[in-house]
């Protein structure tokens, strides 16, 4: 038996991975910006057997229907290429994430899996090497590998395509991420599904990929200038012209909510007033708040008045996904 825990946390990209070149190997269009955040996390066990004779998929202590075990048994097979001797596993996930609602529980849950099985079978992998195992089960993935701010390589081919921290001088320790929970809900669009519309259809999709590379330029100048200001602007930027790609898609769709609409303006009128704030939206009608972490608590407060308190939760930066116990029996 080959045992391995692992526990990964979720991050929001500030510059979106929004597309693929390769649906295969998952290579995205353009070069991503990630915040780990401390949060939402996922820890997931994987056992290896000789005894098992096929995977099995638990997540939050119910047992997963064929769909889902088979995208597990997809990333075990990659997994399995590397086994001198392929066995089965059974996966265990607690996913402390609300599931597909915009808040990105396959990267943390994907992250903690590639970790796991390189814990379980003493794969001895390298971080990169285990953000690139990642990212071939879920793109986002491949950034909850490591803590703080993490860039994404897009690459050329599976061996170029991994993400890596950005030195920032502790700068990720003065922000927070207020999310504003909309909606728990399964979505109508998945990301998946609506990112490869919006690739083969939507006719700003090409400007979205001309403008990420100069974001992403402008967002790691804010970094090293430890620039609140700029990284917002960049983010809330960034966001807009992701979304604004979905309306142009054949059909068109759109992950908004009237009340993610709402959340937008109360963010803008919260800047207006001198809280410095700034909005992020991935697939799905969350909204979050980008902010100074010494701010955070008058954000929240200014928030609730809009929102339930149910509604809101506060994240500071997130550290690597790490290893919590390995058991292996001869």
């Amino acid at each position: 038996m080959h045992k391995g825990t692992a526990r990964a946390y979720t991050n929001i990209a500030l510059i979106k991975y929004w597309g693929k070149k390769d649906d295969a190997l998952i290579l995205p269009m353009n070069n991503s910006l990630s915040l780990t955040l401390d949060a939402f996390f996922t820890d997931t066990t994987v056992t290896f057997d000789e005894q098992y004779t096929k995977d099995v998929f638990y997540l939050d202590t119910v047992l997963q229907d064929e769909k889902a075990t088979a995208k597990v048994s997809r990333f075990l097979d990659l997994v399995r290429e590397k086994m001198d001797r392929p066995l089965f596993a059974t996966v265990e996930s607690i996913n402390h994430v609300p599931t597909a609602a915009g808040l990105a529980s396959s990267a943390s849950g994907l992250a903690a899996l590639a970790l796991a099985c390189n814990e379980a079978l003493r794969l001895n992998l390298s971080k990169t090497e285990v953000s690139r195992l990642a990212r071939r089960g879920s793109g986002s993935a491949c950034r909850s590998i490591f803590g703080g701010f993490v860039e994404w390589e897009q690459g050329t081919d599976d061996l170029s395509s991994f993400a890596r921290p950005i030195e920032a001088d502790r700068f990720e320790d003065e922000l927070a991420m207020v999310f504003i929970l909309l909606n728990d809900k399964q979505k109508d669009v998945s990301s998946r599904d609506g990112m490869k519309r919006t690739v083969d259809t939507s006719a700003f999709y090409p400007a979205w990929v001309n403008t990420a590379g100069e974001d992403l330029t402008l967002i790691k100048q804010a970094i090293a200038e430890k620039s609140f200001t700029k990284l917002g602007e960049v983010t809330e930027a960034n966001a807009l012209k992701m979304h604004a790609t979905t309306l142009a898609a054949t059909p068109p769709f759109t992950y908004w909510s009237p009340e993610s609409l709402r959340a937008m303006e109360v963010v803008k009128s919260l800047r207006k007033d001198g809280l410095e704030c700034y909005f992020t939206m991935d697939a799905g009608p969350n909204v979050k708040v980008l902010c100074k972490k010494q701010d955070r608590q008058q954000i929240i407060a200014r928030l609730t008045q809009e929102f339930s308190a149910e509604q809101i939760i506060c994240a500071l930066t997130g550290p690597d996904a790490h290893s919590i116990e390995t058991e292996v029996t001869l």
